[in-house]
């Protein structure tokens, strides 16, 4: 019964073509290898978020950090001149100037020689009443004319006391003492006369000479003045004379020029009182030092003045054509910055970090100014730099170009 009914079942799916299939039995391999993927899967997801999310965060702190950067352009400077013009302030002095003291006391009797006469040398210009003087002269050529008497007697005896000894009228005693008295009246003389030699000088005081040629440019007495003997005390200096037939001319030349200036450079100058005219020198000496207060070279420009044009005590500016035997370098003036260090300009070095460097500055020539030292010509130079710049700052550099005049 059971079969037949299997059959009719069997023939009804046949005819309605609908014959089921068996179920294939499931594979353990299959189950294994979904196990295997799926954490695998599950991690190559995990590594790949990871790796974007790392990306993401690089790129967020370039980007920060490019932001937190001080954008700056730099320069490089450029080679100035190997001449240069130097101007420095002078003082005009007279070639010799000298003071004319007294060396006696005495009153002014006269004085043949007022401000801005011309004298020569041996001229006079005063004379002085000295009588306490005089007298004493006059004293000591007495004392000198008894002594030579004194003397004259001496020689007489003592030659007679010498012709005496021979027949024995006179003992040697008495030649010895008459003998010793001659060489007394002798020393006597010479003092007396060594006395008189010095009055006499003193009393050629009374005139005053000028010392050289030149002109008086001071007159610092009257007749009847009370003159006192030497440079101390009132009224002690009685004229003042200058030769200026050749003008010194000293100037204070910056210690980064001391090396071009020597003896026969030539200069010209230019004094107030004279604008249009310009006076040609050379350099004479130098002191071959520099100045600890002022850093400076003191060098004397003789400057011939044979019309005497120049006057002692004129204020001059002196103007040198140099050859540098060290090349300044040009910056553009916005690249200095003036603080209480002195001037400075900052330079980014090779890690793009910030240094202040102090500079000695050379001429200004209005845009531009010359850099004598703290800086080289590969050196890049922050143009612009603002007041906030500090040593080690991280920069970042947009443009560079070369800078100068």
């Amino acid at each position: 019964m059971t079969k037949q009914l299997e059959t009719s079942v069997a023939i009804e799916q046949e005819t309605s073509g609908t014959v089921p299939q068996k179920p294939a039995p499931r594979s353990n391999g299959k189950r294994l290898l979904w196990f295997l993927v799926i954490p695998a899967l599950l991690a190559c997801s995990a590594f790949v978020t990871a790796y974007a999310r790392r990306a993401s965060n690089q790129s967020l702190a370039a980007t920060t950090k490019a932001l937190a950067l001080q954008n700056v352009n730099v320069i490089h400077a450029e080679l100035g001149s190997p001449v240069t013009d130097l101007t420095v302030p002078g003082t005009v002095q007279a070639f010799s100037e000298s003071p004319i003291y007294a060396r006696i006391n005495g009153y002014v009797r006269t004085w043949n020689a007022d401000i801005g006469a011309h004298v020569r040398k041996g001229q006079l210009l005063a004379v002085i009443e000295a009588p306490e003087v005089d007298q004493e002269l006059n004293h000591a050529r007495a004392m000198l004319a008894q002594a030579q008497a004194n003397l004259e007697l001496a020689r007489v005896t003592s030659a007679r006391y010498r012709e005496l000894i021979k027949s024995n009228s006179v003992s040697q005693q008495e030649v010895d003492n008459n003998n010793q008295n001659l060489n007394s009246q002798t020393a006597n003389v010479q003092a007396a006369s060594a006395e008189v030699g010095r009055l006499e000088q003193l009393q050629g005081f009374e005139k005053i000479y000028a010392p050289f040629d030149g002109v008086i440019t001071a007159r610092k007495t009257e007749v009847g003045d009370l003159i006192n003997a030497g440079n101390s005390g009132l009224g002690a200096e009685l004229f003042r004379i200058s030769n200026i037939t050749t003008m010194r001319v000293y100037v204070n030349v910056p210690e980064v020029y001391s090396e071009a200036i020597a003896p026969a450079v030539r200069a010209s100058m230019e004094v107030a009182s004279l604008p249009n005219r310009q006076f040609i020198g050379a350099v004479a000496r130098t002191s071959h030092a520099i100045g600890v207060n002022s850093r400076t070279l003191l060098a004397e420009v003789d400057v011939p003045n044979p019309k005497g044009e120049l006057f002692p005590g004129a204020y001059a500016q002196v103007h040198f054509h140099l050859s540098l035997k060290v090349v300044p370098l040009v910056l553009p003036g916005n690249t200095i910055l003036f603080q209480a260090q002195g001037p400075q300009v900052s330079v980014v070095n090779s890690q793009n970090h910030v240094e202040l460097r102090k500079v000695t500055l050379g001429r200004d020539f209005g845009n531009s100014v010359e850099i004598l030292s703290g800086v080289s010509q590969p050196d890049a130079v922050i143009a612009n730099p603002p007041d906030y710049l500090v040593d080690g700052m991280s920069v970042a550099v947009q443009t560079t170009q070369v800078g100068g005049k």
